[in-house]
């Protein structure tokens, strides 16, 4: 049961071979067989039972609520749960238990999803091989023999838990990749809506402008099924788009042909690895069979998309982050003589070094001398940036590129200067910037077999071309599910 997609998983429990309680114990049980992955920073077991008992009685009586009725999902702890604690990764919130619901983790509620958990997480998001948690490094259920590699980030949990079969599919965020880049380091799919697709209602906050919930599944079509369940209109959040919610998997198996894909010459990158060159390529015979156009595009100012995130985002999270100060929720550090020193203690203690290590450069960028020279900048590369894919999507209908530079790398391997760890996102990163959807999908593995995926980027509100490109790379892939977890 454990290796079955929501799409199948669903048409199982209809056809009553198996029920939801069947199900939900099967992966509760593998959840504490592979504690060592550490995909979990809570299981919420009883909960979980609960709703799946619910279910079975909904199916039993012919009135199936919706599409993830019955099916055991994951929640990246970054989602406030009504009940069940949420901490972000961070110390700073190891005993907060949230008053309310947010709207993603409703709509998956109100369809009739089971939620097993909330997923390990670099802290605040704040990473990209989630091994900044302040609950320990998540392992990539790839890992083989003494290296245990990771799995990306920042939804590494999430990632290892769609991976390893610990749950049928799981929700992440992508703020700069986190979405997209685990999922290519663990061999699944990936799903970054459009900016203002999904509410951003309930989640902890990183980058304002930047967040975006998303799906992590085993097949492109179960993210399709996932993606409408989590989309529409929040009056909660007033970035949140009014713009009609298709059927998405009415799109999976449509015909590619007469569509245009660009390859921006500027994602072929110096010192990229031959594999993720030759993997790419793999992509282009698979969609020029199918019978796509590709066609070479510029995006001339894509190389300063890392450089502007790394200014905007820690700019709005040294905002967002303000709001921990130890008075009205979470950690508060102990010993304090005076309010300000209760403050400082609070930060200091509460936020692990890559967090303080953010707010200090977003609140940098912020202030008075600085604001104009790097703030304002990044802002205006952004709109060069967003200019740059309009012109392109005249030229063609999708773009296709890596999702990474390189496969997982082992923990202990990992670059030590933060600033050549960001590069990990520099493939990503500028699909957030123009807020545009995207996708990776598996497509090999390298020599040593880790897994590699390649991305599809859309303009804004045509995840239905993810959808349909995706399925067609999916299907001539012949991505090896992972079978057994070292």
């Amino acid at each position: 049961m454990h290796t079955l997609s929501i799409y199948e998983a669903r048409e199982r429990l209809l056809e009553k071979k198996f029920s939801s309680t069947e199900l939900t114990q099967c992966f509760l049980d593998r959840i504490r067989q592979y504690s060592h992955l550490n995909a979990f920073i809570t299981l919420s077991e009883e909960q979980a039972l609960e709703s799946a008992r619910k279910s079975d009685e909904r199916i039993a009586r012919g009135f199936s609520t919706g599409a993830l009725d019955g099916i055991p999902l994951a929640i990246k702890d970054l989602f406030l749960t009504k009940g069940v604690r949420t901490t972000a990764g961070s110390k700073m919130l190891y005993n907060f238990i949230p008053p309310f619901e947010s709207t993603v983790s409703q709509k998956l509620l109100d369809a009739g999803a089971v939620f097993l958990g909330k997923t390990n997480m670099d802290e605040f998001a704040m990473g990209s091989a989630n091994i900044t948690s302040y609950y320990g490094n998540v392992i990539n259920p790839w890992s083989c023999g003494d290296k245990k590699l990771v799995p990306g980030g920042s939804s590494g949990g999430s990632a290892a838990a769609v991976a390893g079969h610990l749950c049928t599919a799981a929700i992440g965020s992508d703020t700069g990749g986190s979405v997209r880049q685990p999922a290519a380091f663990s061999g699944i799919v990936g799903l970054k809506p459009t900016y203002g697709r999904c509410s951003r209602y309930g989640m902890v906050a990183f980058g304002s402008s930047l967040d975006q919930a998303g799906p992590m599944t085993k097949t492109v079509r179960d993210a399709a099924i996932f993606l409408r369940v989590i989309s529409g209109h929040d009056p909660k959040d007033s970035t949140s788009s009014r713009k009609p919610v298709p059927d998405f998997e009415s799109f999976v198996g449509k015909t590619v042909e007469k569509i245009k894909i660009g390859l921006p010459k500027e994602y072929f990158l110096e010192g990229m690895s031959s594999e993720i060159e030759d993997a790419w390529q793999k992509g282009v015979d698979i969609m020029r069979d199918a019978g796509t156009e590709i066609v070479e595009i510029s995006l001339p100012h894509a190389k300063y998309a890392l450089p502007a995130y790394y200014i905007i985002s820690p700019a709005e999270a040294s905002a967002n982050l303000a709001r921990y100060d130890g008075l009205r929720y979470g950690f508060r550090a102990a010993g304090a003589k005076s309010l300000l020193e209760m403050y400082e203690k609070t930060r200091e203690e509460g936020f692990g070094e890559e967090v303080k290590r953010r707010i200090l450069v977003g609140t940098y960028v912020l202030s008075a001398g600085y604001y104009d020279a790097y703030y304002t900048k990044a802002l205006q590369v952004r709109q060069l940036i967003k200019q740059d894919f309009r012109e392109a999507f005249k030229q063609v209908d999708i773009i296709m590129t890596p999702t990474t530079p390189s496969s997982a790398f082992a923990i202990g391997e990992e670059p030590q200067d933060p600033v050549s760890m960001y590069l990990n996102d520099v493939l990503t990163v500028t699909a957030n910037i123009a807020e545009l959807p995207g996708i990776s999908v598996p497509i090999g593995l390298d020599k040593l077999n880790r897994p590699l995926g390649l991305q599809f980027l859309a303009p804004q509100f045509r995840e239905d071309l993810l959808i349909q490109n995706g399925y067609i790379l999916e299907q001539n892939a012949n991505f090896p599910t992972l079978k057994e977890i070292i």
